[in-house]
C-alpha cells in the first residue's frame, strides 16, 4: 500500500516549511545564547532606528513560538502544496513572496497612520525623549507610564514576524481556484464552500483590525497579503493565455 501521495510535498512548499522551521530553531537557540534576532529578522516600523530594508522580506521566516509556527506551516502545506501544483514552483514563489511583502506594506502604512495620530498628541520633546531612551528601557523590559509616550515606544520597538501575511494571501488563492471546494471547519465542525470561508475569514480580520487596534496579531498584515494575492491573481487572469 503506497502513502507517498499524501506526503509528497512539491518543492517550493516544503523548502520554505524548511526554512521556516530552521529558522526558528535558530532563534531559540540564539535567544538561549543571549543574542535575539528578531531585533535583526522582525519587521520594524520604517521610521525606528531598528528598522533594516531586509526586513520586509525576513520577517515572513521568524515566528513568536510553537503554535504560531505550527499553524502558519500547516496552512502552508495544506493550500499551498495545491497552489503550487496548479501554478509550478517559479509562479507560486512569486506568490507567496509578493503576498509577504504586501502584508508588511499594509501592516506599515497603518502603523504610519498610528504613528501620526500619536504624535500630533505629543510635544517635540517628549517625541524626541522616547527616541533618545525608549530602546535601552525596552530592552530592559520596562516602558514609559505616561500613556502617549508608551505606545510610540512600542510602535517603534516591537517587531512583526511571521508568515501570516502570506498564509492568508494562498488562503485567498485557494478560495479564488476552488471557490466551491468544501472545508471542513475545526469549530464549529461543519462544512463550508473556500469561497465563503475566505470572505468570512477577511472580513473578521477587518473587524478585528479596527476593533482592537494594537494588538498583538497584525491583522491588517493578514489583510494586506490577501489584497495583494488579489489584484496578483486578476492580473494574471488579464495578462495569461491560460490560468487554471
Amino acid at each position: 500500500m503506497n502513502y507517498r501521495p499524501a506526503l509528497n510535498i512539491p518543492p517550493v512548499v516544503k523548502n520554505l516549511i524548511l526554512v521556516n522551521v530552521l529558522f526558528f530553531v535558530v532563534t531559540f537557540v540564539m535567544e538561549k545564547m543571549g543574542t535575539n534576532l528578531y531585533t535583526v529578522f522582525g519587521l520594524h516600523f520604517p521610521l525606528s532606528d531598528k528598522f533594516k530594508l531586509h526586513q520586509v522580506f525576513t520577517h515572513m521566516f521568524m515566528h513568536g513560538g510553537i503554535t504560531h509556527i505550527f499553524f502558519n506551516m500547516f496552512a502552508l502545506y495544506m493550500f499551498g502544496r495545491v497552489l503550487e501544483s496548479v501554478w509550478g514552483p517559479k509562479r507560486f514563489l512569486t506568490f507567496f513572496l509578493v503576498t509577504g511583502v504586501g502584508a508588511a506594506v499594509l501592516h506599515s502604512f497603518v502603523n504610519f497612520i498610528e504613528y501620526q495620530s500619536l504624535v500630533s498628541k505629543m510635544s517635540a520633546e517628549q517625541i524626541a525623549y522616547v527616541k533618545e531612551v525608549g530602546t535601552q528601557i525596552w530592552s530592559e523590559g520596562k516602558n514609559f507610564s505616561e500613556p502617549l509616550s508608551g505606545k510610540l515606544n512600542i510602535l517603534l520597538n516591537t517587531p512583526t514576524v511571521g508568515a501570516s501575511g502570506a498564509v492568508f494571501g494562498i488562503l485567498l488563492g485557494f478560495g479564488m481556484l476552488f471557490p466551491n471546494t468544501e472545508l471542513m471547519l475545526l469549530f464549529p465542525p461543519i462544512p463550508i464552500k473556500a469561497k465563503y470561508f475566505v470572505m468570512g475569514y477577511g472580513a473578521l480580520e477587518l473587524y478585528l483590525g479596527f476593533a482592537q487596534p494594537g494588538s498583538n496579531v497584525a491583522h491588517f498584515a493578514h489583510l494586506g497579503g490577501m489584497l495583494f494575492g488579489y489584484f496578483m491573481i486578476r492580473y494574471w487572469q488579464k495578462h495569461s493565455n491560460k490560468f487554471y
